[in-house]
């Protein structure tokens, strides 16, 4: 499953595979056309709104030709040091991502402090807005002093807050950079999560304070001011109000967009783990209880991944139907009897190839031998009980039930021994399959254990497996496990000699490939 296109929640931010710097070039194209227009914007909406809508007294030709030459003036200087005060102190806090390397604690704080230090700065420039065009205002008309005042101040406060949000979301990529490589547990320099807290307070100050602190000051000036027709207070309330409901749908947008993001991104995420996609992470971009939220996520998914990895490894030593039926609890790990098919295998002559082949080709040939021995038991379904020096012990039936162990056995058999001749042609290989009781469970101690099958078909399948290395085929199989599989997979067989096996006193009837 491929990562997502839009890791940090916006394709204006590109894809989590970027270069460096592509995403250096990104970030502060953004950073600067964010933060700039939205002041520009600003600064126009002021002058539309003390110049034509809120009830003030018209201004005189000294405050048009003062004004003419102020605002172009203090608009210039704003955006020169604000652009190359605030870049400077953002790479300053940032210099650990421009330089490439991973940051520290200390620095990770810093880097999540830019939208604030950014945000601060430009409220330290309307400010200076503030008095400055009161002060021209007080000095050269001063009946329009409030209105200039006032406007000013509602508007740095809109104005900066939204920067604010821009400022965040363009520092998005750079947030994740810093938060995966020094993860956190709340808010920077503190003790607890309360950027989430902050964030929605200053939503509520956006979409709802400063929205309703602009009516309200209409309604006051036009109190304090001159008279008002009730014509010209009409389209007043009514430009206000339009302004009111754009902001409102635009600051609505951002509170969704921030808050839902990180949530979309986790719940995408989690979709993918659910579908088997343990690798899936998500950017942890928000520095909030939302960014923990996505954190969280991340190590969950460690944890399945390490889980999976941990079953893994403990289905490749025990065989993985034994350890899946082992943690659902389906077998007594005691120890159970049960009848079951054993098959053995073991190769012909492997200490005089050793002897005579190097190192190298001796441990090529076993592991081709062991490849096809263990394709054909798992495509049956059956166990690799061990590996006992170049033999293998396999089980039907066990810990698992299965209704079919003799037949799959048989068929295992089989197709063993036709590829172990094209495949293994430098050694031959026998193989004895016998059925009968056997005890199935956990041997050794109690720290230390392994899951076997002992029983009187184990030392039948070893001892058919040593004489089937003298018979047509080498495969040597018990009759009655021909009875047990059934007439459709007897078919494949011819009956055999009787042989009494090492340890027995009657004989067993056997049957070899037909």
């Amino acid at each position: 499953m491929p990562a997502p296109s839009t890791p940090y929640g916006s394709r204006l931010l590109g894809s989590g595979e970027q270069s460096a710097r592509r995403m250096r070039v990104r970030v502060q194209l953004l950073l600067t056309v964010l933060v700039m227009v939205t002041n520009l914007l600003g600064a126009v909406i002021v002058f539309v709104i003390t110049s034509f809508v809120i009830p003030a007294p018209s201004p005189t030709r000294g405050t048009v030709v003062s004004l003419a030459i102020a605002v172009p003036t203090y608009v210039v200087f704003a955006v020169v040091v604000g652009g190359t005060v605030g870049t400077t102190r953002a790479l300053r806090a940032m210099q650990w991502w421009t330089l490439g390397r991973e940051p520290g604690p200390v620095e990770r704080d810093a880097t999540l402090r830019v939208p604030w230090q950014l945000t601060r700065m430009q409220g330290l420039l309307w400010t200076l807005a503030f008095l400055l065009f009161t002060g021209l205002a007080v000095t050269i008309q001063p009946e329009r002093a409030l209105t200039t005042g006032a406007t000013l101040l509602v508007a740095g406060v809109l104005v900066g807050a939204i920067a604010h949000l821009f400022v965040q979301f363009a520092l998005r990529p750079i947030a994740a950079r810093a938060l995966t490589a020094a993860p956190f547990t709340g808010a920077p320099g503190t003790g607890r999560a309360s950027r989430l807290g902050r964030r929605m307070v200053l939503y509520w100050l956006l979409g709802t304070a400063v929205p309703v602190l602009a009516l309200m000051m209409t309604g006051l000036l036009s109190l304090a001011g001159r008279e008002t027709s009730v014509t010209e207070l009409s389209v007043v309330m009514l430009v206000v109000g339009g302004v009111v409901l754009i902001f409102g749908l635009f600051i609505t947008v951002l509170n969704t967009r921030a808050v839902v993001a990180p949530v979309e991104s986790v719940r995408d995420a989690m979709r993918a783990v659910e579908r088997g996609d343990l690798d899936r992470t998500v950017a942890v971009f928000d520095a909030t209880e939302l960014g923990q939220l996505q954190a969280g996520f991340n190590q969950m998914a460690a944890g399945l991944r390490e889980r999976e990895h941990l079953r893994d490894l403990f289905g490749r030593h025990v065989g993985h139907e034994v350890a899946a039926a082992a943690a659902a609890g389906a077998v007594e790990l005691g120890g159970e009897a049960r009848v079951a098919t054993v098959l053995f295998v073991d190769l012909v002559g492997s200490t005089r190839y050793a002897t005579e082949h190097g190192p190298t080709e001796v441990v090529g040939v076993l592991n081709r031998f062991f490849g096809v021995v263990v394709d054909e038991i798992d495509a049956q379904g059956g166990l690799v009980n061990k590996f006992i020096g170049d033999a293998v012990l396999a089980v039907f039936g066990a810990p698992v039930d299965r209704p079919d162990h003799a037949r799959a056995a048989l068929e295992a058999a089989r197709r063993m021994a036709a590829r172990l001749a094209v495949e293994v042609p430098e050694v031959g290989a026998g193989i004895g399959v016998t059925t009968g009781e056997v005890v199935a469970g956990n041997v050794g101690h109690r720290s230390r254990f392994e899951y076997t099958v002992i029983g009187d078909a184990v030392n039948s399948a070893s001892r058919l497996t040593d004489l089937a290395k003298q018979v047509p085929g080498r495969v040597l199989v018990a009759r009655a496990t021909l009875d047990a599989a059934g007439p459709a997979e007897a078919a494949h067989w011819r009956p055999h000699d009787d042989v009494v096996l090492r340890g027995r006193t009657a004989p067993t009837a056997t049957a070899v490939l037909a």
